[in-house]
């Protein structure tokens, strides 16, 4: 005789949810949108900077805004005076590989190309379109790290390409140069620089000039002595910083007995001012910075960059000339 298996009864239903609760019932997650990332209906932000100088009175004007998930960017400029009129209108394409430049007033296209071949070499190319000239150029890697060899030259090409090879210590260029009476000649152009002692010595040179320099630079104390060969032009530079805040420049020159200081004093990266004389233009002046002086509005409080500075001619001291520079951007 057969013996029957008794199925096991189905567990009981979960209780409703208790209204006292204060646990919410979790919603089913929505399913994600048929548009991706190229057809999602997220407008590209703009981005519009606007910059406004007192001694000439211009206004200068920059919108852009990255599209194709931030691939490019499109960026129209101009300037205008205190009258309206618009000038200097320029648009712009930029990507990592191409770049167009158009001037919309007088019709003439920058066009700017790079690329890659394998890890090692790099093609850069530009072409001026109303002047039919431009510029190619190759850098190759080469085994050791810190060197490159570099390969440029003008196009229509007018003779022999520049070379040039950068290494751990500094660079020579190789190149050919027209003279007078349509002679061409080798040119040697370069930079060598090396530690010595607390510093670092650099020797610069270019055709028949040759500029020696020394760096010497600790926590508190720059100096910078030079000497330009064959004019035999000596100059130093002195740096001395008083604290975190504040830093004290003094240049000179023997040739000529120009001579010229700076003192600044800065708060944080927002306040820097700036205050200092240079005996050439027989001028005195002062500067403050609201804002980053080297960094971009986009950093700054409120997005914005403040400039003022007052120029004080030492032979004419009620010519003086109170002057402001403003930076503002807004993100659209």
């Amino acid at each position: 005789m057969a013996t029957m298996v008794e199925t096991p009864p189905p567990p009981p239903p979960p209780p409703p949810p208790n209204p006292n609760s204060l646990a919410q019932p979790t919603p089913a997650a929505e399913p994600p949108s048929p548009q991706g990332p190229w057809l999602g209906p997220r407008r590209p932000s703009i981005r519009l900077t606007s910059e406004f100088d007192s001694d000439s009175s211009i206004f200068f004007h920059k919108i852009s805004c990255k599209f194709l998930d931030s691939l490019a960017k499109l960026k129209l400029s101009f300037h205008n005076n205190n009258d309206g009129e618009i000038f200097d209108p320029q648009l712009g394409f930029i990507s990592k590989h191409l770049s167009l430049h158009y001037d919309l007033q007088n019709h003439n296209a920058l066009i700017k190309g790079c690329f890659d071949v394998g890890s090692r070499f790099h093609f850069n190319a530009a072409h001026d379109v109303k002047a039919q000239q431009g510029e190619v150029a190759m850098v190759a890697d080469l085994a050791d790290p810190g060197y490159k060899f570099e390969l440029s030259s003008v196009v229509p090409a007018a003779g022999f390409p520049k070379a040039t090879l950068k290494f751990p210590l500094g660079e020579i260029s190789l190149e050919e140069k027209e003279e007078e009476e349509m002679k061409k000649t080798l040119s040697i152009n370069g930079i060598l620089q090396n530690q010595i002692l607390n510093g670092v010595f650099s020797a610069q040179f270019k055709d028949d000039d040759l500029k020696l320099r020394y760096l010497y630079k600790d926590e508190q104390l720059s100096f910078i002595p030079s000497i330009s060969l064959p004019s035999n032009a000596i100059s130093f530079a002195f740096k001395r910083r008083f604290g975190p805040s504040d830093k004290l420049s003094y240049w000179y020159n023997l040739d000529s007995n120009y001579w010229s200081t700076v003192y600044k004093h800065t708060v944080g990266k927002e306040y820097k001012f700036k205050a200092g004389y240079d005996s050439e233009v027989r001028l005195g002046w002062a500067s403050l910075w609201v804002g980053d002086e080297e960094g971009t509005a986009k950093s700054a409080p409120m997005k914005m960059k403040v400039q003022f500075m007052l120029q004080v001619p030492q032979d004419d001291v009620h010519s003086s000339a109170l002057m402001f520079r403003v930076k503002k951007r807004w993100d659209v």
